[in-house]
């Protein structure tokens, strides 16, 4: 048996166990960040044994910037523990007016600079968030909501999906009603994305029919999936996206 059908064996396996424990008793634990926090151990104990990262992401099949950018999303906070840098930030940003870099830095002084500010582009990239300016006078704040339901007539079916998590995500609980008035969508196209999220537990539920709600606990943008593209023209003119951080 080669290594690599001993570790699909070993994972099934593994697997089949969490499934079974996740279960028992009629049980339904939660499993949303089982998968994260695999990666996250497996990136951890690569590293301790001296694998380089871009020896990983070939490991992972990822370019070694998605890779980066993959376990940026992920990490834990040094500043907010228990939740990710890249939620925090963005809670923080929603938090405010308008902040600046050196702002956010402050705010987040117990991580990584670096990283931080490659949590500010990565935001960007997705469109949940604008900037302006250059350097340390580079200012951002939160696409409005106005803003995200223009962003909304420009998306794919994957990229909506996003955007509605983005919103479940700010706005919730939130009720089916409130989703209509706040995406301006029609309910043939709103109830296939919510099932979408749900069975993908991207965003919870409860309560049944019209009374029923959503929240997201978390907030997760796949690498690569193409929120906040193609970029509406209109909301760069009134708060132009500044070049790539650096």
């Amino acid at each position: 048996m080669t290594i690599e059908l001993l570790i699909q064996s070993i994972v099934r396996q593994t697997t089949i166990l969490v499934a079974q424990l996740a279960t028992a008793g009629g049980a339904r634990a939660p499993l949303a960040q089982v998968a994260n926090q695999v990666f996250l151990d497996l990136v951890a104990e690569l590293e301790r044994q001296g694998v380089s990262r871009k020896v990983s992401a070939d490991m992972f099949g990822l370019g070694l910037r998605t890779y980066q950018r993959k376990i940026q999303r992920l990490m834990e906070s040094g500043t907010d523990r228990g939740r990710s840098l890249w939620e925090a930030v963005l809670d923080y940003i929603c938090s405010q007016k308008i902040v600046t870099r050196p702002g956010v830095q402050h705010r987040f002084a117990n991580d990584d600079s670096v990283q931080v500010r490659s949590v500010l582009f990565d935001l960007c990239e997705s469109g949940l968030v604008f900037s302006s300016g250059q350097g340390s006078n580079t200012v951002y704040r939160a696409a409005s909501e106005d803003e995200l339901q223009a962003l909304r007539q420009l998306r794919t079916i994957e990229g909506l999906d996003e955007l509605i998590w983005a919103i479940v995500y700010r706005e919730g609980p939130v009720s089916r009603e409130n989703l209509l008035a706040l995406t301006r969508m029609e309910g043939a196209e709103l109830e296939p994305a919510l099932a979408r999220l749900v069975a993908a537990r991207r965003i919870d539920t409860s309560g049944e029919g019209i009374a029923a709600t959503f929240r997201a606990g978390s907030l997760l943008v796949p690498v690569g999936a193409p929120v906040g593209s193609p970029r509406n023209p209109t909301l760069a003119t009134e708060m132009p996206s500044s070049s790539p951080i650096r």
